[in-house]
């Protein structure tokens, strides 16, 4: 560790648990002060309370304008600026084959996985903008990057996030704030653990092509996303990394003969 956000201020949404967690964790670790965003009060005020002063646990619905401007005054009013917005927030991937998924929960996964990127950036990006610069990262997928199967509409909103990315950055990068996005392919998560045995046959075998043929970690994501959020890509915006194992290479080949 050698204090890479030192002197930074972070937001992080969904940053009670999870790959959320691990970025507010590695975060505080390189040096900043960390917002944690979410609506698991016992997690978040948990951790906030562990971190110590380096943490501000804020309860807010990131679907919710007016919770936005709540955290950008809490944020302000603890630690002065906004540096840093990681939009992690989001859910909601095992709906089913489009004939299958209902009204009310495609509305619901577009609302977190989308709204919730949407209202994040335009809150904070005046204070970025005051304050000289800034870094927003947004969690997108791989499944943000190709197509799947039976999860139309959570696909749908993650390749939405990729494309509000590299949009936004065209719109920010004047103002110099950098936007861009990171790909998780299958991470060890809570939620994750909470699928029976079915869901977990089904990520093993999809995981059994990969060339790192298991789980991610949530402290593999949180290490690119750190990237993007530190000045160690001061020329990246715009763009994407994949941590997923190698999964998006494809299946494998039958090797050649040689």
């Amino acid at each position: 560790m050698y204090e890479s956000l030192e002197n930074k201020v972070a937001i992080v949404t969904g940053g009670a648990s999870g790959i959320g967690e691990a970025c507010v964790r590695r975060f505080v670790a390189e040096g900043a002060r960390v917002v944690i965003v979410d609506l698991n009060d016992d997690l978040g005020g948990a951790l906030a309370a562990e971190l110590g002063d380096a943490a501000l646990y804020v309860h807010a619905d990131v679907t919710s304008a007016e919770d936005w401007t709540h955290v950008i005054a809490a944020t302000t009013e603890r630690f002065a600026t906004v540096d840093i917005l990681v939009n992690n927030a989001g859910g909601g991937r095992g709906t089913g084959p489009i004939r299958r998924e209902t009204e009310d929960a495609h509305h619901a996964i577009l609302d977190l996985n989308v709204t919730s990127v949407w209202l994040g950036t335009r809150a904070a990006l005046d204070s970025m903008e005051q304050s000289g610069g800034g870094s927003i990262v947004n969690i997108s997928s791989i499944d943000g990057l190709a197509g799947v199967a039976g999860v139309t509409t959570y696909a749908a909103s993650k390749f939405a996030v990729t494309g509000m990315t590299r949009t936004v950055a065209l719109e920010a990068g004047e103002h110099n704030v950098r936007v861009n996005s990171v790909h998780p392919g299958f991470i060890e998560t809570p939620m994750v653990a909470k699928g029976g045995a079915a869901s977990h046959a089904r990520l093993a075998q999809a995981m059994s092509w990969q060339p790192l043929p298991r789980y991610g970690k949530p402290d593999e994501v949180a290490a690119a996303v750190l990237f993007f959020a530190s000045d160690e890509s001061s020329f990246c915006t715009g763009t994407s990394l994949v941590v997923d194992g190698g999964h998006l290479a494809g299946p494998p080949r039958q090797k050649m003969q040689v």
